[in-house]
């Protein structure tokens, strides 16, 4: 057994690249050895920004003789048949081995060299890399069959064992030799084999692990913040592009004017972050400090001054630029920089961006006069979109500002129509137009800074809330309401014009609405009535597009509650009728949540399969609208045991239904698991006795409906 390293050396690989690279060459590579019966006892990638490097443990240097079959046609099948599987295995028929009726055509492959399989297999690999994107170059580009990489190909390495597999593609030819870093070591590296590949590299600044670079850049920017007293905002996204970007890295502690402390942290944020790739630090009380962490790829003879001096400039010119965005935004108001929105096209079967924030906003009133969002839950604090009493502007957003007092159901439906009216106008903004990401967050803070109640301010910033899984959800009830109402739009909205998701097809992320405006419902209580909402909104509410959207929605409840563990078919159960009408999903998910937890018992198990029972034998017999009478007969002790425990089982589960105690409905079901065991055990149903049939049969109609009311069984399955 012997390691082999294959070493690809390009010009720079993007860094957002280089982990699935990694990832792809280690398949493509198994891939390959699969074809020629190999198996590595292990294997390992590293890439850096000049190169995509794999060790192979554990090879033979020979591969198997194998003894490969195929299966051919029939004795006596027709000669059309054997002819074409004659050319296909390139055998004739007496070469051919029959058995049990069927020829079949056996070749025996000898071994080979695993260095001649690694010959073949590289160039193959090469030429069939996924780069998302990749180029050719030099003359031989003219040609769209030449060789195509993520940058140009420099060289390649490949060594099983101490030797040299010899390959070649487009006039590259593998060998022995690297490159170290570009700027400490640029002359050629020659490697001995696998073992001393990330030793020798190492020597010549080259850290090829990349994990071990993740690791320097993440203590080294840690100690850089904790040596100045400050705190370094942990960001693992930067830690791995950092890493991307560069073979040797020296994290950096720099600064910047503190007076730009007065544009928003989160413009300061993304500046340094999206553009520049910097770490931002706070100080001891948690506040933005004026420094950042950039990550050098060199040790600097001056101890990296210069290096810092010229980050710093080039940040300054970043901020400068933002601070003149956010200047220039505040000069404004939102309801000038809202009429621009008449301008921009939301879809061209929808109109514009100003006829949907109108419908939203007629819709966030409806909720609130409908009593959908109630004003009575008081709101959370509002925090970072405050401005001091004496007027001046605090930029810093740093206050809190606390509503004084529960607003009525007219100050709150007036709050929510304003808000959304105000909600999509910082998309035209300067500082938007800059960093999309920030929609939301700069109108809340433009709402606050031009005198805005602090609840509409919060909504702005909040309403696109919540974006992804692990996003807050709201609870302040303006946002609550422009939230859900923007969500609601964009559901009716398209689907009117039957611009429905298709398969993984989402355009425009009408899943992700749904699912935000079920965590919204369920977080905050709300009993939201599809239907009544899909009227407001002007789509029909009983067919079409309001029916449509509510089995959406049921779908995207489906979907959320197998995601947090809840089986499918819970839903499909409690998603009964009259929760379809009423679109009420918190009174679904409750009642899945039960279900599921009594099916899972001994009694609710039991109880499943003879309900289950109960509705079969009424679908055979063709009688399952049943009337229960009174028995003109004697009945068993067991019929009578099972028609008082309906009788008792009934009420108590309608009851508990009605006040929405759904674990109380399953306890009243569980207690007529022993008299149906009973029943089937020693009752015949399909007594000769035409009365006595129709009299039990109806009580097995009784033991259906009486679970019926409390969730669909049949959907369950089990």
């Amino acid at each position: 057994m012997t390691d082999f390293l294959l070493e690809l050396l390009s010009e720079e690989i993007p860094a957002r690249m280089q982990d699935k690279a990694r990832d792809d060459l280690a398949r493509l590579f198994s891939a390959e050895l699969d074809k020629a019966g190999l198996k590595a006892a292990d294997l390992v990638t590293y890439a850096t920004p000049r190169r995509l490097a794999l060790i192979a443990k554990g090879l033979p240097l020979e591969t198997q003789a194998v003894s490969e079959e195929t299966k051919g046609p029939k004795v006596g099948a027709p000669p059309q048949a054997m002819e074409g599987f004659l050319r296909k295995t390139g055998l004739t028929q007496d070469q051919l081995v029959e058995r049990d009726g069927v020829y079949f055509a056996v070749v025996e492959k000898p071994g080979r060299k695993t260095a001649d399989v690694l010959a073949e297999a590289i160039p193959t690999i090469i030429r069939a890399f996924p780069w998302p994107k990749s180029q050719r170059w030099g003359a031989a580009s003219r040609s769209t069959e030449s060789l195509r990489w993520v940058r140009p190909l420099q060289g390649i390495i490949a060594i099983l064992g101490d030797d040299v597999v010899p390959c070649e593609i487009d006039g590259i030819s593998s060998g022995a030799a690297t490159m170290g870093h570009r700027f400490h070591h640029a002359g050629p590296v020659t490697i001995g084999n696998a073992d001393d590949y990330a030793a020798k590299l190492k020597a010549c600044h080259v850290i090829v692990n990349q994990d071990e670079r993740r690791a320097i850049i993440r203590a080294g920017a840690e100690k850089a913040a904790a040596d100045a007293g400050l705190v370094l905002v942990p960001d693992e996204g930067l830690v791995n592009e950092n890493s991307g970007l560069t073979e040797w890295p020296v994290p950096m502690l720099g600064r910047f004017d503190p007076d730009y402390l007065t544009v928003p942290e989160e413009v300061i944020q993304l500046t340094a972050r999206v553009n520049q790739k910097y770490f931002i630090c706070r100080d001891a009380a948690g506040k933005l400090a004026n420094a950042f962490i950039c990550t050098a790829n060199i040790v600097a003879n001056d101890g990296g001054a210069v290096i810092v001096a010229g980050n710093e400039k080039v940040l300054a010119a970043r901020l400068s630029d933002a601070r003149f965005f956010y200047d220039t935004d505040l000069k404004t108001s939102l309801e000038v920089h809202a009429e621009k929105l008449k301008d921009i096209v939301f879809h061209e079967k929808l109109g514009t961006v100003a006829d949907k924030v109108e419908r939203v906003a007629k819709l966030a009133r409806w909720l609130v006069e409908e009593g959908i969002i109630s004003p009575s839950a008081r709101p959370e604090p509002v925090e970072g979109l405050s401005f001091s009493s004496d007027g001046d502007q605090n930029r810093t957003g740093l206050r809190q500002a606390q509503p004084e007092r529960v607003l009525n159901v007219a100050e709150l439906a007036g709050m929510a129509e304003r808000a959304a009216r105000l909600a999509k106008a910082d998309l035209v903004t300067g500082m938007v137009g800059e960093f999309p990401e920030l929609q939301g967050l700069m109108g809340g803070y433009y709402a606050a800074a031009q005198g805005e109640d602090p609840q509409v301010a919060a909504a702005v910033r909040d309403h696109y809330k919540p974006v992804g899984q692990g996003d807050d959800v709201p609870t302040a009830p303006v946002t609550v309401a422009v939230s859900l109402a923007d969500k609601l739009d964009s559901l009716f909205a398209f689907f009117s014009e039957g611009l429905l998701p298709t398969g993984s097809k989402d355009p425009f992320a009408l899943r992700r609405s749904a699912l935000g405006a079920l965590r919204l419902t369920q977080t905050n209580g709300l009993r939201y009535l599809v239907f009544e909402a899909a009227r407001a909104w002007g789509a029909d509410g009983t067919t079409g597009s309001g029916l449509a959207v509510t089995d959406f929605f049921h779908d995207r409840l489906g979907v959320q509650m197998r995601e947090s563990g809840i089986r499918y078919d819970t839903v499909l159960a409690s998603a009964t009728l009259e929760t379809s009408l009423d679109g009420d999903m918190v009174r679904v998910l409750s009642k899945a949540n039960a279900l599921q937890a009594f099916v899972t018992t001994e009694d609710g198990t039991n109880l499943l399969a003879g309900y289950k029972r109960a509705a079969n034998i009424l679908k055979k017999e063709g009688v399952e609208n049943l009337t229960a009478k009174s028995l003109s007969y004697a009945p068993a002790p067991e019929e009578t045991a099972l028609i008082r425990a309906l009788d008792s089982a009934e009420p108590q589960a309608a009851a508990a239904i009605a006040r929405e105690d759904f674990e109380g409905a399953m306890a009243a079901l569980a207690s007529l698991r022993a008299p149906i065991d009973a029943f089937f055990d020693k009752v015949i149903v399909n007594d000769p006795d035409e009365e006595k049939r129709l009299a039990r049969l109806a009580m097995l109609a009784r033991v259906r409906d009486a679970v019926h009311q409390v969730a669909d069984f049949s959907r369950i399955e089990g």
